[in-house]
């Protein structure tokens, strides 16, 4: 049974993107890839450093020089993946409100971007089969990409499950921080978030995660079918 090599998965945040991932590396053996953990892993790296977040070149220049590592993990303890940043594990550091508040600005410099994409892709063409998560990934990182998924859900509907992940009972600092992290990424100039023309849409809206993990198993599977390969 031949699977789509690859697979761009996008959306906003708590759109359910890193569960699904997870749900389909797992069953499926594909390398789990979320790139927004690296962008975070930069900013923790920035914010350690004492870089400003305004200073682009030194903010590449640090890019440049992270070793960062992704690895499985269960999901049990909220986590889908370890991120190591140097040979750290900083899977809870990149998660904290210093980096919530920076990121935004780290992803949007075109240079530590094209750093980070460089990575990505490489692992795309060393690895038989990858899922990546982010907001970008098929319009800019992998457009080529043999099968893109887009998810998405009101923001409402994002911040109460965020906030039932983080533990947060009143959801309306969530849903504020949701949308401001939207309208930054959506409006910013470089790599903006949206669905890439070709990418199957799912509104998650009324679904549960098991059941936007068995659509998106179904596009897999009607992939296999078009390419002749499903069992």
């Amino acid at each position: 049974m031949t699977l789509p090599p690859t697979i761009a998965l996008d959306g906003p945040a708590g759109s359910g993107k890193t569960t699904v991932a997870h749900a389909i590396a797992t069953q499926l053996g594909y390398l789990l890839v979320d790139t927004g953990a690296f962008y975070r892993a930069v900013t923790l790296a920035a914010l350690r450093a004492g870089v400003p977040i305004s200073d682009s070149e030194t903010l590449i220049a640090l890019a440049e020089q992270l070793q960062l590592e992704t690895l499985w993990a269960d999901g049990t303890d909220g986590n889908f993946y370890r991120l190591l940043l140097n040979g750290e594990d900083v899977s809870e550091a990149i998660r904290s409100a210093a980096v919530e508040d920076a990121v935004s600005q780290v992803a949007a410099v075109r240079g530590v971007r094209d750093v980070l994409n460089a990575g990505f892709r490489r692992l795309a063409e060393t690895q038989p089969f990858v899922i990546m998560v982010g907001r970008d990934i098929g319009t800019v990182v992998l457009p080529e990409a043999d099968l893109k998924i887009y998810l998405d859900a009101a923001p409402e509907v994002r911040a109460a499950r965020r906030g039932q992940q983080i533990g947060v009972a009143d959801q309306r600092d969530v849903q504020r921080a949701l949308s401001q992290r939207d309208q930054r990424d959506s409006q910013r100039a470089v790599a903006p978030l949206r669905a890439a023309p070709d990418a199957h849409y799912i509104d998650t809206n009324r679904l549960d995660a098991q059941a936007v993990i068995a659509h998106v198993q179904g596009l897999i599977t009607a992939w296999q079918v078009r390419h002749g390969s499903a069992t």
